[in-house]
């Protein structure tokens, strides 16, 4: 007789044995054909005339749609023919081939979906062509093998390459689809929401319908909250006639689900009814929806419908028996019919199913102790804690030491002699229906192994002669359902707790989904299902999964399982031989313009990381080790160029050859960072006239990224810096703060001041005293004078939980991380001016309590230090910092704005020599001051200023505040933790972990800044900020007129393009006004404005010429003062001279723009807009001509 550990061994190696010896065979078989392929007629495999016309223009692009084709199925089999041929060929020569020839052969075993042979081909394609980043068609395939392969960070890179060296690509629809997937999976909803919706308002074919597309743009608004949103993108879907049964089921699940779980309609028995309604008729339209019939026994379960409610559990476990979620509820039914041993066996069924369901573990805890069995209970706690999703932590652990504390207290043997209700924890596994369930799961495993991993399966159990519950359990069925608790709210803890407050209030019920409950918002795969298809669960109430096949394209959207993609650290599982690209600095128009930062250039920019090839059937994106992704350097290859992978280490070999490109690259002298040459190489000469220029351009060609919005010349897609080699020593982890100390008005005028703080060398530099020296009347700023001037003026309020400076604690204190929540509002002056003085009265309270107990208890000092570790870590208190005070009115600040023009001119809103002055309208916190009023332990979470502009703030007091800097070399890294720590580092808020920056050798400037005190950041350097007192900042952006502020903005504006982030200045229309209004005596300055003018002239010509030639009329528009640079409404890129508005806006006259790309997509022939011009050509040719490099001053001067 076997028991339940016995069973499950010999299953799992009789599973084993089975698939060692079916790979066996196969490796047999394959071995057998490769013999009779080797002996056969070799001539068989050469390619005819035709066939190769044929193959001429397949690559990457077709993938997906050749069943589609009405020769598919005859083009697969060339594709085979191609493959022999070219893998002939390679071995009669030895590997001595075109580059290009790898990748066409990369291309034919992609659109084979052999992925692992296609990733070979690209590999040595990468190894042989130093630019392969100019060919869009490599890689769109690379994207999509690393798509396969669940490697999601690479598939981003790749994909988003494509979209930057090609705006126009022909699949550009399908990367902002796998984009949105992507991004949807790693919980970055704002990038994935923006992604849907370029790839929904593209027309070109694609292998999801517009409706699938619209589908999972209602679904992340549900996931964002925002429900109205989600309900009325969701019954906009339901209005579509002919909607396919499956989407318009799932619809239907979770607009049911929603109303359970969210005040959308009426009270409680409103929306019930409507729930209750849209889950029944999603039951219609898919009857076998196990998560249909769960949710429909919630909604029945929450209005007393006891009956109704265990039929439709029965039915979901008939549907989908595999759900711990289903048993969960089961369970809290049965305990609140008062069967404790039916309730005690559906709890084990579901954290049989689900070892992590911390619901289920502590509502069998409550059970047990319910039943007088503490120790029992204790061990269920203790499970539910070690649950990533439990959200009582807190709360289990004040109650787990209750009961030891208890059972301490009880005489020994009492235990003993104590009848139990209830078989233990360890016996529990052994009672009929867990048992039932073990062997059930066993078994469908066995049959699983017979499937085709391509085979849809469904394998609901079903057994009619065995009743689902125990004999006898059906009588309770009927029994009065009055005093049933909503099952959105727990059972309570017992009323013995010494936990504060109401004992309910630490265990609000709620049965989510298993996705929920493991706190993810991502793709799950269908445990019962091994086709390709698309099943996506949306998490945050449990809503229903759906399942999108993806139609003629086996891989579109690989099934993605949860738990490894929402690891902690974020990091994808990299197949072996997975080559991992990665690109250095963005080869901007502007190159290295600051001597003491370095020199060189590897002409190879790019670095691939293989490993070994291998990918089993359930790979997933699993964190791998880092030496997977960011392998060493060898010795020799301490050369090459790199980004995100320091310069010490190095790559292994491709297909057992080690890289031999060495000859490509130039050596970087170590301590410098590499950075592009001075200017990208080009053909025509900035210091021609504009007419020889376009002149010589038009010769040329298109020769590059005419229609790409770029301020650069055709070059690689940028990336963000390595870390700066060699690493500092430990000791230099915490540098000085450069600080200024003033004493008078003449200390703040001294040029050098200015020249020190702008000098690249110094990331920070903090200037005390300034506001005495100047005589700044701070009090203007003060919360009493600004609820005096505008009460009533908008203050954002950020909801944040308050922790210690130099740590970041997840809401339930358990580990350090790096994601920093807070909620968004609006509040005003006055109520936020309320919520300060109460703040600061509550904390005099709490002082004076505390010095009263330091009176009572003698041995408070020792209490504090043995407790000092736990009370750090929460439970954490909520404050609110207001932000983002906009003191940009003239009228109404006039006092305030007029004080401010004391400071030096360097670091004033509005001077002639700062750059974003020039740019001839307002942008709101960058030249106009912005003012925070902040609460102790308030936080502005790490960032770099826009665009990588300077930054100016001034604390006006009465508190301090504690500044942490990064200086702008090492942000690079800092964008590698929030990758892998799941965060996106300009658009997530983030507070960094000091022992990882320590641990990468980053240094870290911290400093206290007091009263009076300006604290100047200097371009690009990353910070981040607590308060430590009552304060308030004001602070704005400045651009000093240097070559490195210049460079680092159009760094910055081209890695937001690459990012899809709008850049809040428009670089191409600043250029152009600092043309017009600025004379430049610096040449690198100089030569980098020049190169980016004649870069858009060139763009402006090409693009006028070929809508001219198409027959598309360009109707004049001009353009008025202050007027804002204009920005496409789709994605967000800056659009200069040339707008593309549809022809519904321009006769409305509400000019919404498009860019050429973005029109193109949404009306191939652009027949629905129309082409509007700014700008004459002959007035950009004046202005450029006009710009010539104006005389140094004299030293004197």
């Amino acid at each position: 007789m076997w028991n339940l550990n016995t069973f499950c061994f010999s299953m799992k190696s009789y599973g084993l044995s089975l698939a060692t010896a079916a790979v066996l065979r196969d490796e047999k078989k394959k071995m057998a054909a490769d013999t009779a392929s080797s002996e056969g007629d070799e001539g068989s495999f050469n390619l005819t005339v035709e066939e190769k016309e044929a193959l001429c223009g397949l690559d990457s692009s077709f993938f997906g749609f050749l069943s589609r084709r009405e020769d598919g199925a005859r083009t697969k089999t060339l594709l085979n023919k191609a493959i022999h041929c070219y893998e002939s060929l390679i071995v009669k020569a030895e590997g001595k081939v075109e580059s290009d020839f790898f990748c066409q052969l990369g291309h034919f075993n992609l659109l084979l979906e052999d992925y692992s042979k296609a990733l070979s081909s690209y590999q040595r394609y990468y190894s042989l062509q130093t630019d392969y980043w100019k060919n869009a068609a490599f890689l769109y395939g690379l994207g999509l093998v690393y798509f396969y392969y669940n490697a999601f960070h690479w598939a981003t890179r790749a994909f988003q390459d494509v979209l930057y060296v090609d705006p126009s690509f022909c699949r550009a629809k399908e990367i902002h689809l796998r984009l949105g997937f992507m991004f949807k999976v790693n919980t970055d909803y704002e990038s994935s929401l923006k992604h849907f919706q370029l790839a929904l308002i593209d027309s070109n074919a694609c292998t999801l319908s517009s409706v699938e597309i619209q589908f999972h743009i209602a679904q992340l608004y549900e996931t964002q909250q925002k429900y109205h949103f989600a309900k009325e993108a969701y019954e906009q879907l339901l209005q579509i006639e002919s909607l396919p049964s499956q989407v318009k089921a799932t619809i239907l699940q979770q607009l049911g689900w929603m109303h359970h779980n969210m005040d959308l309609v009426g009270d409680k028995v409103t929306k019930e009814r409507y729930a209750i309604q849209y889950l029944q008729k999603s039951l219609e339209e898919d009857p076998n929806s196990g998560q249909s019939w769960y949710f429909l026994g919630r909604c029945y379960s929450s209005i007393g419908k006891v009956q109704d409610a265990f039929v439709s559990y029965r039915q979901s476990i008939d549907k989908s028996e595999a759900s711990a979620d289903t048993w969960c509820s089961i369970g809290v039914l049965y305990q609140q019919q008062n069967q404790p041993m039916d309730a005690l066996q559906a709890y084990i069924c579901a954290v049989q199913l689900d070892h992590g369901h911390a619901a289920a573990w502590m509502d069998l805890g409550i059970l047990y102790e319910s039943c007088n069995q503490p120790q029992d209970a204790i061990k269920c706690y203790l499970n539910a804690t070690r649950s990533k999703s439990c959200s009582h932590t807190s709360a289990l652990t004040s109650r787990i030491m209750f009961l030891k504390a208890q059972l301490c207290n009880l005489p020994q043997g009492n235990l003993q002699n104590k009848t139990k209700l209830l078989p233990s924890i360890e016996e529990a596994w052994s009672l009929p229906i867990p048992a039932e369930l073990t062997s059930r799961q066993g078994a469908m495993n066995t049959a699983q192994q017979g499937f085709d991993k391509d085979e849809s399966l469904h394998l609901a159990v079903q057994n009619d002669d065995q009743p689902l519950f125990p004999t006898g359990s059906t009588r309770y069925l009927q029994a009065d359902s009055t005093g049933i608790q909503n099952q959105n709210e727990n059972h309570g803890l017992p009323q013995n707790t010494d936990t504060k407050g109401d004992p309910q209030n630490h265990f609000t019920f709620h049965f989510a989904t298993s996705e929920e409950q493991k706190g993810t918002n991502c793709t799950k795969e269908n445990k019962h299902s091994g086709n390709r298809s698309l099943s996506f669960k949306s998490c945050r109430q449990g809503t229903s999964d759906i399942c999108i096949n993806v139609k003629e394209c086996s891989n579109h959207v690989h099934q993605i399982p949860s738990v490894a993609i929402s690891s902690p650290k974020n990091e994808d599982s990299v197949p072996a031989n997975l080559i991992i690209v990665d690109s250095p600095q963005p080869s901007a128009m502007v190159g290295e313009v600051i001597d003491s930062i370095g020199t060189g250039m590897c002409d190879k920019t790019n670095n691939v990381h293989p490993a070994v090839l291998k990918k089993s059937d359930n790979l997933v994106a699993s964190p791998p080790s880092s030496e997977t992704l960011f392998p060493k350097f060898s010795d020799k290859m301490h050369k090459h160029t790199t980004s995100f992978i320091s310069p010490h280490s190095g790559l292994h070999k491709i297909n057992g050859e080690g890289q031999e490109n060495s000859e490509s690259s130039i050596s970087v002298n170590p301590g410098l960072r590499p950075r592009p040459q001075i200017l990208p190489s080009m053909s025509v000469s900035i210091y021609s006239t504009s007419t020889e220029a376009l002149k010589a351009c038009r010769n040329l060609g298109k020769n590059g990224l005419s229609n790409s919005h770029s301020l650069l010349d055709i070059c690689p897609p940028p990336r963000p810096p390595s870390s700066p080699y060699p690493p500092l020593p430990k000791e230099k982890l915490n540098p000085p703060t450069p600080s200024i100390y003033l004493e008078n008005k003449r200390d703040a005028f001294f040029p050098p001041l200015h020249q020190f703080c702008i000098n690249p060398k110094n990331p920070v530099t903090v200037i005390r005293g300034l506001a005495g020296a100047l005589k700044l009347d701070l009090g203007l700023f003060s919360t009493k004078t600004l609820v005096e001037a505008n009460n009533e003026h908008m203050v954002e309020v950020r909801t944040q939980l308050l922790q210690p400076a130099d740590e970041n604690w997840d809401p339930s204190g358990t580990k350090k991380i790096w994601r920093y929540e807070n909620k968004s509002s609006h509040t005003t002056i006055a109520k936020y001016a309320q919520y300060q003085a109460c703040s600061f009265q509550e904390s005099l309270r709490e002082e004076n309590e505390r010095r009263m107990q330091a009176k009572d208890y003698s041995d408070i000092e020792s209490t504090s230090s043995e407790n000092s570790a736990r009370k750090r870590k929460g439970p954490f208190k909520t404050i609110k910092c207001g932000i983002n005070i906009d003191l940009s009115d003239n009228k109404k600040w006039k006092l305030q704005l007029h004080e401010l023009t004391k400071l030096p001119a360097f670091v004033r809103v509005v001077s002639a020599g700062n750059l974003l002055s020039h740019v001839g309208y307002t942008i709101l916190g960058m030249n106009t001051v912005q003012l925070c009023m902040k609460v102790p332990g308030s936080r502005i979470p790490g960032h770099q200023e826009n665009n990588n502009f300077c930054s100016v703030n001034i604390n006006i007091g009465p508190g301090d505040c504690e500044w942490f800097v990064v200086p702008e070399d090492y942000w690079g890294v800092l964008n590698e933790f929030c990758e892998k720590n799941n965060l996106n580092f300009q658009m997530s808020s983030w507070w960094p972990n000091l022992e990882d920056l320590y641990e990468a050798n980053v240094p870290v400037y911290r400093f206290i800044q007091r009263p009076g005190d300006l604290v100047w950041i200097n371009a690009g350097t990353v910070h981040w900020v607590q308060a430590i007192g009552w304060c308030n900042n004001i602070a704005w952006n400045v651009g000093p007129l240097t070559a490195f502020q210049y460079k680092l903005a159009v760094e910055r504006y081209e890695w937001n393009k690459l990012q899809s982030v709008k850049s809040v200045v428009p670089m191409v229309h600043l250029s152009w006004n600092m043309a017009r209004n600025i004379k430049v005596s610096d040449p690198k300055l100089f030569e980098m404005i020049k190169y980016c003018l004649l870069k858009i002239l060139k763009q402006c010509q090409t693009l006028r010429e070929a809508l001219v030639a198409a027959g598309k009329e360009v109707l004049w528009h001009g353009r008025i003062n202050d007027e804002p640079a204009p920005y496409c409404s789709i994605c967000e890129v800056e659009v200069f001279n040339l707008l593309f508005v549809t022809n519904e806006s321009n006769s409305q006259k509400t000019y919404i723009v498009h860019c050429q790309n973005c029109a193109q997509k949404a009306s191939g022939n652009l027949e629905n807009f129309v082409v509007l011009e700014q700008y004459k050509m002959e007035d950009l040719m004046q202005v450029y001509d006009q710009f010539t490099l104006a005389p140094s001053l004299s030293s004197a001067s």
